[in-house]
This record gives structure tokens, C-alpha cells and sequence, in this order.
């Protein structure tokens, strides 16, 4: 019974303190909720839920209304990033966390407010970590890397809400319905902040392209050993006339180093090719038939 009264004070107590910053976001024909992340009302939300609309309006529990803008949105990581017209009303914002930092079996709360209601709270674990999400902005594909699956229940209208820990610090963006008792979310992490971040100073995100596809292999042990590295990111393919194609690179490759940094997983490669990559020679070195090969590519923009 002392068990069951922890986990039910841990998630009152994080309910209390998220329950009244996360709002409920009329845009257009779309509606879901909003993550309050800064006191100058920065909301941020998904991209499906703002779809093509430029202002809508934030409800939150307490009967606050705002107006807000659409600053800007990214489909390809299904972020949106919203400005109050009136931040000065608004409560206090969030505290974001590290996604980076979650394990499998960890607490985890969805808090939503769908339809301007009392708000939604549903509680469980992060049930995997790693999930992918395909997304797509008109001809461009992407995979959303390191989504949280978590078996809290995203009830309708808790798109674009909160996924916290058990310290009410906001790890998540939830985003989809995986399945039957499934949800995912987008994660709050460094790469989750710089598109935000670019989203608020520029209103879109501009991204290189490098033409790869991969899965996270392990490195032989010999070359572990010799390295001091356990994985690197095996290559599955390569776009026929992409950047990568033209460097040289090749299906079956396992990626050691993007940027002169270590890679694990396709996010190590993704975190690198925002706007500032578009034409930069950018060196990778690979492991082919048991020896080092370094070539450079030069990312293209994508469109």
C-alpha cells in the first residue's frame, strides 16, 4: 500500500505542477495541446497539430486565453513553435529535461488539455527508447530518431502536450498512438533544442542532406578494442547521386566518425546536417573490409 501511495503521490504531485502550463491550442481546423517553455510565451507544439495555420489561440485550465501566433513549424521533426500575444498573463513556464537521460522502465506522465477541458493526466513507464518516426514535409522523408514509446495513454487532443518524468521536468513533445496502449513522443533533448531554437530565430529549418540510410551495428572487437568504441552506424544504403553516393561511401559501411565526432545511430549524423552543413566539406570515416576509410562529403540542402 506504501508502494502504490508513492507512485500516486509522484504523479498528483507532477499533475499539480504541469496540469495548469499546458494548454489547450485551437489553430485553424487543428487542435491539441501546447507546452508552456518560456515566461516571454514560447509555446511549443506539433507540427500536425498547427498544420498550415499562422495564429490560433491558447486556452489553459485556470481560464486564461491568449491569442498566439505561429512562429514557426518543422514537419520533419513534427515541431511547432508558438508566441503568446499576451505573455504577460500567462503562468509560469516549464522545466524541460534530458530525454538523453531516460531507461527503460522509468516513470513516465502525459499531461495534455484536450479540448480546453480540466486538463488530461495518464501515467507509465517508457516502455522503449530508440523508436523511429517517419515524417514528411511535401517530397522530403525524414526519421524522427530516439522517439519515447510509453504505454501512458495519449487520449484525443493530447497531441503536442507534455511527457515528464517523475521530477515534473518535460522530456517529451507527444506526438502519435503506436498502437493499442502505445503512445511515442518526440524527445526534449539538444537536438529538440536547437530546432526550437532556430525555429524562433529564423521560422523554418533548413537542413543538409547526405543521402544515407542506417541502423546502429557493433564495431569488431579488434577495432573496439583499438578504438575505445563499441558501435558505430551500419549503412544500409545510399542514395543513388546524393552527397554520400559522390564521396564515395557505400551500403554496408559501418560509420565510425561524422564531423571529426563519434556516430552511434542515424541521430549522430541528423544533430549535424542543420543549415550551417549546406556546402561544408564534412569529413566521415568508415570501417570497409576491416580498414579505416575517410572520405569527405559535401551535404547538399534538402528539399
Amino acid at each position: 500500500m506504501d508502494e502504490l501511495d508513492s507512485y500516486s503521490r509522484t504523479v498528483s504531485a507532477v499533475a499539480a505542477e504541469l496540469t495548469g502550463r499546458v494548454a489547450a491550442i485551437r489553430t485553424g481546423r487543428g487542435s491539441g495541446s501546447a507546452v508552456l517553455v518560456d515566461a516571454d510565451g514560447v509555446l511549443v507544439t506539433n507540427a500536425h497539430v498547427v498544420g498550415d495555420a499562422q495564429r490560433g489561440r491558447a486556452d489553459f485550465v485556470d481560464g486564461t486565453q491568449t491569442d498566439v501566433t505561429v512562429v514557426g513549424t518543422d514537419p520533419l521533426s513534427d515541431l511547432a513553435v508558438l508566441r503568446a500575444v499576451k505573455p504577460g498573463d500567462l503562468p509560469p513556464p516549464v522545466q524541460l529535461g534530458d530525454a538523453d537521460q531516460l531507461v527503460v522502465g522509468q516513470l513516465v506522465v502525459a499531461v495534455g488539455n484536450p479540448l480546453g477541458l480540466a486538463g488530461s493526466v495518464t501515467a507509465g513507464v517508457v516502455s522503449a527508447l530508440g523508436r523511429a518516426l517517419p515524417t514528411r514535409s511535401g517530397s522530403a522523408g525524414r526519421v524522427v530518431e530516439d522517439v519515447i514509446q510509453t504505454d501512458a495513454a495519449l487520449n484525443p487532443g493530447n497531441s503536442g502536450g507534455a511527457l515528464a518524468d517523475s521530477h515534473a521536468r518535460v522530456v517529451g513533445i507527444n506526438t502519435a498512438v503506436a498502437g493499442v496502449g502505445l503512445g511515442l513522443a518526440v524527445p526534449v533533448n539538444a537536438t529538440t533544442r536547437q530546432i526550437v531554437a532556430t525555429l524562433l530565430a529564423d521560422g523554418r529549418v533548413r537542413r543538409a542532406y547526405l543521402g544515407v540510410v542506417g541502423a546502429p551495428a557493433p564495431v569488431p572487437a579488434s577495432v573496439a578494442e583499438r578504438y575505445s568504441r563499441r558501435s558505430g552506424l551500419r549503412l544500409v544504403e545510399v542514395i543513388g547521386g546524393s552527397p554520400a553516393a559522390h564521396a564515395g561511401l557505400r551500403a554496408g559501411d559501418l560509420v565510425l566518425d561524422v564531423g571529426r565526432r563519434p556516430v552511434q545511430d542515424a541521430q549522430g549524423i541528423q544533430r549535424q546536417l542543420f543549415g550551417d552543413a549546406i556546402g561544408v566539406p564534412l569529413p566521415v570515416t568508415v570501417l570497409r573490409n576491416g580498414a579505416m576509410v575517410d572520405v569527405v562529403a559535401v551535404p547538399t540542402e534538402l528539399r
